[in-house]
């Protein structure tokens, strides 16, 4: 694809997180409003919108994407593991630490540059599953993941609630809690119904789309709203992150790809999936550990700035 297109592509989706940036900079938003709008996205119209994806997608279509899964897997949580445990081993921090550095390293923003970017590329309805797929993968088994370890970290180096931490009710909390997020439990379901059989009728295409329609524009706006609230730091541990995030995690995640099988197209979806920028989610997460809190938020907005170079330089070398 030629440069000058992908810039064509590119450029509407970053002018809208650019008037997202200014929104949170100027403070039309603060953490409070901004956090409403991605809750507005991740709870309610981006699973409305994969939901009905699946459910309008043949059954043998969305067997045929176990592949796409195997690779989401390893490039995804073999990744994190693999970051979790050299982190630990180098820079000998806690498991706390390491699992948060790991995560952030490793979530994108899959859930708000997922639709508009890829459906950009190869249209809305053929992207809905790699990104339904990538939204099990992140929500109901990472996530929970790094939550269960963050936990027991923590656990390990403190006792202020005076009582010994049960790994099996952690697990379980943790665990059930990643499926409860709309971004995990509502594309599992409309695969099982896919799966069993089930279409969606036109009526019920119309009625998720009214919520479903309004993912692109409201994610793109508050990813810029949060880059405009947050405050940075140029550490060596938030550039880290950044890099692993923005750059080395994508070519990782091409070799898998590769080496799967994966046709040309997917293996393009299953690196631009992974090549977004960090997640505010992630950062979110280790808000709730008091974990490298500053060097998450910077993360993700130096991930995000790269990401105007690392993308259509993907795209370009890709397509």
């Amino acid at each position: 694809m030629a440069t000058g297109h992908i810039f064509i592509i590119l450029i509407p989706i970053f002018f809208v997180i650019l008037i997202g940036y200014f929104a949170g900079l100027f403070k039309a938003f603060n953490p409070a409003s901004s956090k409403g709008l991605n809750t507005l996205v991740t709870k309610f119209a981006l699973p409305a919108h994969l939901f009905i994806g699946i459910t309008t997608t043949p059954r043998e279509t969305l067997i045929q994407k176990w592949p796409f899964l195997v690779a989401l897997l390893l490039g995804v949580i073999g990744f994190y593991i693999v970051l979790l445990i050299v982190y630990r081993l180098i820079a000998k921090k806690g498991l706390t630490e390491s699992t948060i550095f790991a995560l952030n390293s490793t979530q994108p923003s899959f859930a708000f540059m997922g639709i508009p970017v890829l459906g950009s590329l190869f249209g809305s309805a053929a992207v809905a599953i790699p990104i339904a797929i990538t939204g099990i993968v992140v929500n109901a088994i990472l996530d929970p993941l790094a939550s269960i370890l963050g936990t027991v970290g923590q656990r390990k180096t403190t006792e202020s609630d005076g009582t010994k931490g049960n790994l099996f009710k952690v697990t379980m909390k943790s665990v059930l809690h990643g499926l409860s997020e709309p971004l995990a439990c509502v594309p599992l379901f409309g695969v099982v119904l896919t799966l069993c059989g089930f279409h969606a009728p036109k009526l019920l295409q119309s009625m998720f789309d009214q919520i479903g329609n309004i993912t692109a524009g409201t994610a793109l706006f508050a990813i810029g709203v949060t880059i405009g609230i947050k405050k940075i730091t140029f550490s060596p541990k938030a550039l880290s992150i950044a890099v692993l995030k923005a750059i080395v995690m994508p070519i990782v995640m091409l070799g898998i790809a590769v080496l799967i099988g994966l046709s040309h197209e997917d293996v393009t979806k299953a690196v631009l999936l992974v090549a977004f920028p960090g997640s505010a989610v992630a950062a979110m997460i280790a808000t709730r550990y008091e974990t490298l809190e500053t060097e998450a938020a910077s993360a993700f907005v130096i991930s995000s700035v790269l990401s105007l170079i690392s993308l259509p330089l993907l795209i370009s070398l890709l397509l």
